[in-house]
């Protein structure tokens, strides 16, 4: 029960934030929208040091392996697997209007608009997996932490949501299917959180390997689109101040419930 409780958390936070499709009339406030996306940024970093490296590091050590050498070959590996993808999933990022990936001439901008978001709900969806995976497996994370983690990526969700359902609103969608739309973006993570259970229940052995893959898809999503939005053109304060108070309420959530 706790399992899909921990995946389910996530999912509901993206259904909530795209459900501001019914009460926000007009498009999302641009200082709103960069506070959103450098809080985002905040509780994905640091649900990525507390909730993932340092158990990886951890989990290393107990196991009499050399500690950092799992946290830094998982963290490469898993920037490595998202710039594969980011390379190749045909897509466009929230105000612009250069597609990037495999270029394919038919897809509508609404759709690759989805594609963006739901790629980067895949690490997100892995990071609570695993983080769960860990704590069946009776290693150094507890219960009440990979909940923390799946409760700091759901609060990251619902500014996610709205981001996402407004936008495919202006684009002429219905309120209805934006909402839809923006939800179902969400539902990889219950499924990429489902699959890594799976497969790391079968290969306990490299489970911090797999906490730093989680790591550093979550990292490369960070860096490569949610703080370079926050920055973008001005009031770029607002983006850090956000980022700020993600980072310590992920980091409180973590260290209080774990």
């Amino acid at each position: 029960m706790n399992i899909f409780i921990g995946l389910l958390i996530p999912f509901i936070g993206t259904t909530l934030g795209s459900g501001m499709v019914y009460l926000l009339k007009n498009r999302m406030d641009q200082k709103l929208e960069k506070a959103l996306l450098g809080f985002a940024s905040g509780v994905m970093v640091a649900a990525s040091v507390w909730s993932l490296l340092i158990p990886s590091i951890d989990m290393a050590a107990e196991q009499g392996k050399i500690a950092f050498i799992p946290a830094a070959v998982g963290l490469l590996f898993g920037m490595l697997f998202l710039l594969i993808l980011d390379s190749v999933i045909p897509h466009i990022h929230i105000n612009e209007n250069e597609p990037e990936g495999i270029k394919v001439d038919r897809l509508k901008k609404t759709t690759m608009m989805i594609f963006a978001v739901t790629l980067h709900n895949i690490p997100e969806g892995m990071a609570v997996g695993v983080a769960l995976a860990g704590a069946m497996n009776g290693s150094s994370i507890s219960f009440a932490s990979a909940l923390a983690l799946s409760t700091g990526i759901a609060i990251q969700n619902f500014p996610e949501g709205a981001i996402i359902s407004m936008p495919l609103k202006e684009e002429g969608m219905s309120k209805n299917k934006a909402f839809l739309l923006g939800t179902l973006s969400g539902a990889v993570e219950p499924l990429f959180g489902f699959i890594t259970i799976m497969l790391t229940g079968l290969v306990v052995p490299i489970l911090p390997y797999i906490l730093a893959f989680a790591a550093g898809a979550m990292f490369y999503v960070v860096v490569e689109e949610l703080i370079p939005e926050s920055q973008n053109g001005t009031h770029s304060n607002i983006g850090t101040i956000g980022f700020a108070i993600g980072f310590v309420i992920m980091m409180i959530l973590d260290v209080a419930l774990g």
